[in-house]
């Protein structure tokens, strides 16, 4: 059974099902407000390449390890001040620097935002930063992926590690998850999904490659561990996603929490599930970037 902490993020999912519905306005910060402050992490604002961005840094971390982190939001809503504190967890459990930064949103459509994503890890690895992990939730998830072939494709080396949770991949929006956890999902409807698709997509075919990496040659793209809810619809993208992968070579782990929702990572330093989400990812890629052992108090 679901802890009571967590049952916060699925409120945040009807309510946000339900401005949709009225047409009544949402502050989207209040999706920031489902994580609680990490505490010993410092924040930074920043200008990267033009883009608005912000660093967190955890007490004594390791400054020549940097997590690049891609928010989610459908490529319509979310930003640097939504998923700091999120992306500031995991950066101290890991005991690395972390790099969120806002891409463009709707009306700006695909190949922006990989492109943008591209530009920032390169900028970072011009900075001789070379040990680098990307991760990122939903649209974000899908853009760890996409990034690292639009990075292959700039003939610029791979990252580390690849740490998508709930990625959105699938353009085409044909997991038959869709169906069967439409009932637990309140939020993530095919018919929305495919709305949402539609707005980033344009008039670009939505099993090009660097939008939805399912029909993308992953050879070679970086360790990855992606993690997803069991009850979210967008399940089936991580299955399939992770099966992509695994036939490609990539050394991938897959982890399914029963009775989650999207994004319930959203929730760390509240609820348990968010929490034991957060120490799993950190302890996976702590080796994969080269710290044997926490470096932050």
């Amino acid at each position: 059974m679901p802890s009571k902490e967590s049952e916060a993020v699925r409120r945040h999912w009807e309510a946000s099902r339900q401005a949709m519905v009225t047409g009544e306005p949402r502050d989207d910060e209040e999706w920031g407000d489902l994580t609680a402050e990490p505490g010993g992490v410092d924040y930074q604002e920043t200008t990267v390449t033009g883009l608005r961005a912000m660093w967190a840094v955890p007490h004594q971390c390791a400054d020549d390890r940097v997590l690049l982190c891609m928010h989610g939001g459908g490529f319509v809503s979310g930003s640097i001040y939504t998923h700091r504190k999120m992306f500031a967890h995991l950066a101290k459990a890991v005991g690395a620097r972390a790099l969120i930064f806002d891409y463009s949103l709707a009306p700006a459509q695909h190949p922006t935002q990989v492109a943008e994503a591209a530009r920032i890890y390169w900028w970072l690895l011009d900075q001789g930063i070379n040990q680098v992990a990307f991760t990122g939730d939903s649209a974000g998830g899908g853009l760890v992926i996409t990034t690292q072939l639009k990075a292959r494709e700039m003939g610029l080396p791979m990252p580390a590690a690849a740490l998508p949770f709930s990625p959105w991949v699938d353009m085409e929006v044909t997991g038959e998850s869709y169906k069967t956890n439409r009932d637990k999902d309140p939020f993530f409807y095919e018919e929305s999904v495919r709305e949402l698709a539609g707005i980033f997509l344009g008039d670009v075919d939505p099993r090009e490659p660097l939008a939805n990496p399912l029909h993308a040659d992953l050879t070679g793209l970086a360790p990855t561990y992606i993690q997803v809810g069991g009850d979210e619809t967008l399940l089936d993208d991580a299955r399939r996603l992770e099966a992509h992968a695994r036939a490609a070579g990539v050394e991938v782990r897959l982890d399914v929490f029963p009775e989650m929702l999207h994004t319930f990572q959203m929730a760390a330093g509240r609820a348990p599930e968010a929490n034991e989400a957060i120490s799993r990812m950190a302890a996976w890629v702590r080796p994969r970037l080269g710290i044997s052992e926490l470096v932050s108090a």
